[in-house]
Parts: C-alpha cells; sequence; structure tokens
C-alpha cells in the first residue's frame, strides 16, 4: 500500500505528513527553538545523586536538570536483562562527576530528559553500539533464516579490533555489503568524532545532536512503500537530495519538489486533520464516535455508537461500531502521538467471538504503527489495556497549552456558584474593614445574574452589613475573574 510522505518547511517550523489512501496517518512537527533532544549525546555533570530513589540529577544545560535512573547505566545492563542484582548507583556516579550520556526521553510536562549512558548512534542500515559487543536484529525481522544471515555478514563486515555492536535495521534487509560497509563506517567515524570532543569540551556541553527532522524521514519513515516525497521547499529539498546521495542513494528518485500554487499540506487537507486531531471526539462513519481524554497518568478511549443503529440486531450494532472504532483508535495513536499507558472502552460484548474479532482487528489494525506496543486482551471489567512507548510529547501537548481560564479542569464554575463566592467574600471583608462601599468589578454574566435573579440576595447582604454593595462589568474578565473593590 503505497505511502506518500509531505514535508512543509518554513523558517520557524517543519511539519511532516504521512498520507495513506488520501488520509493523513502520522503527524511530526520541529520547530526551530523547540527541536526535540531524543538522540542527542551530552557531557553533562552530575548535580545530585538520590540513592533512595535510585536515580541520579545530571546538568547537561537544558532548562532543567536531567534525570537518570539506574537501570539506565550501561555498567547494570547485563544485570538487569539477566535480572541479577545491580549495582546501587551510589557506588557508579557521585556529584561533580564528567559523564558522558544520551537523551532516551524528550523533557515532559514538568519532568526533565531521561538519560542513559548505553549509548546508541543510529544510522540509515545499522545502529551502532559503541559499549556493547551484540550483533542484534530489528524485531520487525521475522524470518529466523534470515535474520541469522543479517547477523553473519554484518559481523563478517566488522573492523578488525573493533569492541562495539550493532543493531540490524529494517531497512539492512535487502541492502548490500558495500551499503552495510559505508554505513559502519560512518557510523565509527562520527563516534571517533564525539570521543575527542569529550576530551576537550567543558561540561555541560552538546558532543552530538540528531538529524533535523526532514533527514529523519529519510533515514526512518521511508520503506518498500514510500511513494513520493514531496517537499515545499527549494533549499531543503536540495539538501534531502545530497543527504540522500550519500546515505540512501535508493530514495533520491523520489524526492520532489513542490511548487504547485495550493500549500501543500491542502493538497491532503492536513491542517483540517490536526484540528480534528486536537478534539476529544472523533466521528465515525457509521455515526459512532469515540471520546478521547489524554491526562497526566493515562489515556483514556470510550467509544460510542452515537446516532448508529443500522445492524441487524441490538448485538450486531454494537459489534460493527466496535470493529470501526478498532481502526480509527489505531489511526488517532499514531496521528496524535498518544504514549503511555492507554485503557480502551470498548462497548460491552457479550459474545467472545465479537470480543475476540475486536481485539483481532484492533492488532492488526495497530500492525502499521512503528511504535513499540503491548496489548492485553479483555480484562473482567471489559477495558483493554495497552502501552505505547512515549518517546516525545504529544500532538496536542506539542501546540496546547492549559486554559488560563479553567486552570486545565476542562470547565469553568457557573456564573451562580461564583455570585454566593462573591457573597461570601464580602461577608468576610465586612468583618476586617469598614468602608463606605463594596463595589464588585466582574464579567457581564456575574453582574447580570446580581441585576435579575440574585438581585434579592445581593440586597439582603447589603442590610445585613449596613453599606451599600455597587456593581461594574469588566469586560476583559473571563467568567471566573472578579475583584472586590473597598470604596
Amino acid at each position: 500500500m503505497s505511502q506518500d510522505i509531505l514535508i512543509n518547511v518554513t523558517p520557524f517550523e517543519t511539519r511532516v505528513a504521512l498520507v495513506e489512501q488520501g488520509a493523513v496517518q502520522e503527524l511530526h512537527i520541529e520547530r526551530s527553538i523547540q527541536r526535540g533532544h531524543v538522540g542527542n549525546l551530552y557531557l553533562g555533570k552530575v548535580v545530585r545523586v538520590l540513592p533512595g530513589m535510585q536515580s541520579a540529577f545530571i546538568d547537561i544545560g537544558l532548562e532543567r536538570a536531567a534525570f537518570i535512573h539506574v537501570a539506565d547505566l550501561r555498567q547494570n545492563r547485563h544485570e538487569r536483562s539477566s535480572g541479577g542484582t545491580m549495582t546501587p548507583i551510589e557506588k557508579l556516579l557521585f556529584e561533580g562527576q564528567s559523564l558522558m550520556v544520551q537523551v532516551i526521553k524528550d523533557p515532559l510536562g514538568s519532568k526533565g530528559a531521561r538519560l542513559s549512558t548505553q549509548i546508541s548512534i543510529a544510522g540509515r542500515m545499522l545502529v551502532y553500539l559503541p559499549h556493547d559487543p551484540h550483533i542484534g536484529i530489528s524485531q520487525k525481522i521475522e524470518s529466523e533464516q534470515e535474520r541469522l544471515a543479517l547477523r553473519e555478514r554484518v559481523a563478517s563486515l566488522l573492523p578488525d579490533g573493533e569492541k562495539g555492536g550493532f543493531i540490524v535495521r529494517t531497512q539492512a534487509s535487502d541492502a548490500s555489503d558495500e551499503e552495510l560497509r559505508a554505513d559502519q563506517s560512518y557510523l565509527l567515524t562520527l563516534w571517533t568524532s564525539i570521543q575527542a570532543q569529550a576530551k576537550t569540551q567543558p561540561t555541560p556541553s552538546v558532543l552530538h545532536t540528531d538529524l533535523t527532522l526532514a533527514q529523519r524521514v529519510l533515514r526512518d519513515m521511508v520503506g518498500p512503500d514510500t511513494g513520493t516525497i514531496l517537499v515545499d521547499s527549494r533549499t531543503t529539498t536540495q539538501q534531502l537530495m545530497d543527504w540522500a546521495r550519500i546515505y540512501t542513494p535508493s530514495v533520491l528518485g523520489r524526492i520532489k519538489h513542490y511548487s504547485g500554487e495550493r500549500p501543500l499540506f491542502d493538497t491532503a487537507n492536513v491542517d483540517e486533520e490536526i484540528a480534528r486531531a486536537l478534539s476529544r471526539r472523533v466521528d465515525l462513519k457509521s455515526g459512532g464516535y469515540l471520546i478521547i481524554d489524554q491526562t497526566e497518568a493515562l489515556t483514556t478511549v470510550d467509544v460510542n455508537t452515537g446516532g448508529y443503529v443500522g445492524g441487524r440486531n441490538f448485538d450486531d450494532t454494537i459489534f460493527k461500531t466496535n470493529l470501526e472504532a478498532a481502526q480509527a483508535l489505531a489511526r488517532q495513536l499514531r496521528l496524535r502521538n498518544l504514549g503511555g499507558i492507554i485503557i480502551l472502552d470498548f462497548i460491552d460484548m457479550d459474545d467472545p467471538e465479537h470480543r475476540n474479532a475486536v481485539l483481532t482487528e484492533l492488532n492488526k489494525a495497530l500492525s502499521k504503527d512503528r511504535t513499540r506496543m503491548t496489548v492485553s486482551g479483555f480484562s473482567q471489567l471489559g477495558l483493554v489495556e495497552m502501552t505505547r512507548k512515549r518517546t516525545r510529547d504529544s500532538l496536542a501537548h506539542q501546540l496546547c497549552e492549559p486554559c488560563p481560564t479553567c486552570q486545565a479542569r476542562g470547565s469553568v464554575k457557573t456564573a451562580r456558584t461564583l455570585c454566593y463566592e462573591i457573597l461570601r467574600e464580602i461577608l468576610r471583608e465586612s468583618r476586617q474593614f469598614n468602608p463606605r462601599e463594596f463595589r464588585i468589578l466582574a464579567s457581564q454574566a456575574i453582574v447580570d445574574l446580581f441585576l435579575e435573579e440574585e438581585s434579592q440576595h445581593l440586597a439582603m447582604l447589603g442590610d445585613f452589613i449596613g453599606k451599600p454593595i455597587s456593581l461594574e462589568v469588566e469586560r476583559v474578565y473571563s467568567q471566573e475573574q472578579y475583584d472586590i473593590v473597598l470604596m
């Protein structure tokens, strides 16, 4: 199934959309002043070791100190994989120590970046592991015979005396020995340069930054199913062609400069898709819909039949809605880049065959996702629990911020609730102060309610405290904003 990649470039940001059968499947956004840090190498300084949490904070020059757990120290790699006892972090790190680290998760919310000392440097065909003499094969290459052949080929191409290892990526399955050798040479040369910088640079400092988003597209997203790669910037098109000529020559013929009159993203309605991806509600073609709520701890997805009543019977209606929801859900996870724990609340099904069919359809739809996931079956409560690896902010976190009016609660106090809050505040202040008059500054909705339905309560309070209470509309105030002025 052919996939087209659209790359929209402006001086302030780069946006990438993966389009399949006319529908946007993935969105990636990188802003010039907010470039991600995953994959970057830093020479950091240990600023605090926390034995109780078996963690440490490392200053790598970002706004917040980054975080490393004892399990992410390469000295404990073997113990972690074999289930052995790991060396405590206080015996491996000390405050003031210089340390080469790699970002494995970008800062999320109030959390700093997550670090590891198990360095890996990605190329087109291979991932270099300078501290791990191991040759691994991508899990997406399922044929055991092909995995064994690739492992032997890469091992035979290793330079004499090389102490590091490699992970063979999916793109290497059809690569020639010359391409694999070229990728090895590029990664080894890059690592030598990084080591040389680490000996001369002060702490904290950047030793290596990952590729730009447009370059990562060529490295990570382009595959056998990729059709055309359209770029609306002539300069970026040339840069990508120059980069591809060296590292991914097989992709060169697919890179095209887009010079149409319509904006590139308008040709696939990408901006409209972004707007829909920021909404809680996702409408299904049948009339059903999903409600997606993203919280700090997890993401919940609720499936509803809505206006769909087209099945032969009630069970059939529910079954068809859940099948359609499974397909839509898999697409939304990629589109919104939702990660972490995800709870799926399908409409209850009594038939075990229907539940199995929905789970099968969900797994089939999720198989197109390049991000690692685990999916459990239906729980006793009828919920499906799954996890999706989270390495960067979701689309909503990238493009949105908490509402200043509701403070991210998702709702505001009613006008009546605020009226009563104001009355209580005036009563409280009348016992502490003795002004000539109390004046309420509030939004139009609050003032209107005081002048109409709540006028009696306002008058009663004025009589009780023996002071006049006046009203004044502040048109710039939101519903929850108000002030009580002592005149």
